[in-house]
């Protein structure tokens, strides 16, 4: 529930302020698209090899358009807010310090990781380019947003109010309940059980995954004729968002699913789809992604495991890497060369790829594959493994939708939900780490006073609590638009690019505000930091992300 404000119209001031700040950061973006498509285009022409040589200034190009749709997403969401009369006083301190702070970043420095920080300089803007953009409106959240008057007032209401998260989300009452059953079943069989599945590097527990399904994750975004749900993305990213908050692992689970759904309903045949789409959503199934390989990492144009046909069987030879879960996997989506003369995307295909669950002392009971686990420093629960396939066979009925070379095709069509459910795992990483920081910094007392009274402290919660509220909205926009039926790659990967470094800021601050108890493995802390630090890794890197984007903005597609 919103908390109140004092004003007798609340927001309205700030919701007009928030969409004069859009507009303002969509025309410095304009301005710094075109300096930047002056470096990289020659003969009329965006030039590949021109975008590679300027990565600064194009991936700082895509890292200013994030900002510029989060500051667009935190202004939708005031003016949303404030029309349902469900704007308070958390909501609007939240969207002050936001806006201030993303506005002051915009035009003074973003940064793009710990230690790089894109200029305006850098994009080619000039000082007094930076400044026409610049209204009163503007220059007043920048001045007095992120102030800290305002941060202590957040803190404070926090302290008083221990709602699910740090202001209103924004959703509809089906979306509500969802996140609330989901949050029970998080705090009650996850979070307590959670640190030591880590410490121990156990298998998350096979009766945790069957309570799953009857919670119906598996089956989410399943349409109901094939024993799903039938629900939208947006409802994906608060199943997603509240189990990761309880384990980064079981928040995870569900992924695997979703790729593999998407990949058949997306691909399928109609065979194909009976016969996987009710298993899979029943829980009965539980997939595992098998894509990459060892030196190719992004570059899937470089795949070199390949299936051959021999009779109705394809056998397949070659080495897969960081592939997670597959121990307990049924199905494996495998990405394979089937046409060994056809260089780059277009000689690859996708096989479901049946196998038996193996276990710890049999890993892979299944002929012509073998494996061995990678050590891991977080993301734990599902293991990671190696993968090497030496004649394994996998039925040709198998083929996903009956034509060979539509692998890499298939496969970019569930790279949207893919990014924006891992954004989505961001924001609830993000989430338990300030929930933990929070609790740490009002129990723990030094100097006679408890950590959360000594502004420093506090200043990172409040800042934690305004940044996850801007990945939260940014990726919801992205999967509302996944939902639409619109193109999407350019706001998931904007999603994924943001909330993936939120979750690893707000886990390394809440290390900080723990000091060394922050550094000790018992203290659960120390587990979120390294579930974090993945984020920016997986599903596209940031840097490959930034690309992605940059590319996008550049070619005029967007």
């Amino acid at each position: 529930m919103a908390v109140a404000a004092s004003r007798t119209d609340p927001g309205r001031d700030l919701v007009e302020g928030a969409r004069e700040a859009a507009a303002a950061a969509e025309a410095l973006l304009a301005d710094a698209t075109l300096a930047v498509r002056r470096r990289v285009t020659r003969d009329g022409k965006v030039a590949a090899r021109l975008i590679d040589r300027e990565q600064r200034a194009t991936h700082g190009l895509a890292w200013l358009a994030t900002y510029a749709q989060a500051v667009r997403q935190l202004a939708a969401y005031a003016e949303r807010m404030q029309a349902a009369g469900r704007f308070g006083a958390i909501e609007d301190l939240v969207v002050r310090i936001g806006l201030g702070e993303y506005l002051a970043q915009m035009t003074g420095g973003i940064p793009m990781s710990q230690g790089e920080m894109v200029r305006p300089a850098d994009l080619g803007l000039s000082t007094d380019q930076v400044a026409a953009r610049i209204t009163s409106a503007v220059e007043e959240l920048i001045a007095s947003g992120n102030d800290a008057k305002n941060r202590a007032r957040l803190i404070e209401l926090m302290r008083e109010h221990h709602g699910v998260t740090v202001g209103d989300p924004g959703l509809d009452d089906t979306l509500d309940a969802i996140r609330e059953e989901m949050r029970k079943f998080a705090e009650t069989e996850v979070e307590p059980h959670a640190h030591q599945w880590h410490l121990t590097n156990n298998y998350i527990p096979l009766e945790i995954i069957a309570q799953m399904a009857e919670l119906g994750v598996f089956g989410l975004t399943i349409p109901e004729s094939y024993g799903g749900m039938g629900l939208g993305k947006e409802s994906m990213c608060v199943v997603s968002e509240e189990l990761a908050r309880g384990y980064i692992g079981v928040g995870s689970l569900g992924t695997r699913s979703e790729i593999a759904a998407e990949l058949i309903l997306g691909s399928g045949t109609e065979e194909q789809k009976e016969k996987w789409l009710p298993r899979i959503a029943s829980g009965e199934v539980l997939p595992t992604a098998v894509f990459t390989e060892p030196n190719t990492g992004s570059d899937l144009a470089s795949l070199k495991t390949r299936a051959e046909r021999v009779g109705n069987v394809y056998r397949v030879y070659g080495g897969k890497t960081w592939i997670t879960h597959p121990v307990r996997a049924d199905l494996m989506t495998l990405l394979v060369r089937t046409n060994p003369r056809e260089k780059g995307y277009r000689g690859l295909s996708m096989l479901l790829a049946e196998k038996p669950r193996g276990t710890d002392d049999n890993p892979f009971p299944a002929a012509g594959m073998s494996g061995s686990e990678i050590e891991v420093i977080g993301y734990r629960g599902m293991k990671e493994f190696e993968i090497g396939f030496d004649g394994f066979e996998v039925k040709a009925e198998n083929l996903l939708g009956g034509v060979e070379g539509q692998g890499f095709k298939q496969l970019m069509q569930t790279f949207e939900s893919a990014r924006i459910q891992t954004a989505a795992r961001a924001v609830g990483v993000a989430q338990a780490a300030m929930d933990i920081a929070l609790r740490y910094a009002q129990e723990r007392v030094q100097f006679g006073e408890p950590l959360i009274a000594f502004p420093r402290v506090a200043d990172k919660l409040a800042n934690m609590a305004a940044e996850i509220m801007i990945a939260r909205q940014i990726t919801y926009y992205a999967a509302r638009e996944k939902d639409s039926g619109r193109r999407c790659d350019l706001e998931a990967g904007m999603a994924k690019l943001l909330a993936a470094r939120v979750a690893w800021a707000a886990a390394d601050n809440a290390v900080q505000i723990h000091g060394g108890n922050g550094f000790a493995l018992e203290f659960p802390v120390s587990r979120l930091l390294c579930d974090a630090r993945i984020l920016s890794i997986f599903e596209g890197a940031a840097e490959i992300q930034a690309q992605v984007i940059a590319r996008r903005l550049l070619d005029g597609s967007n």
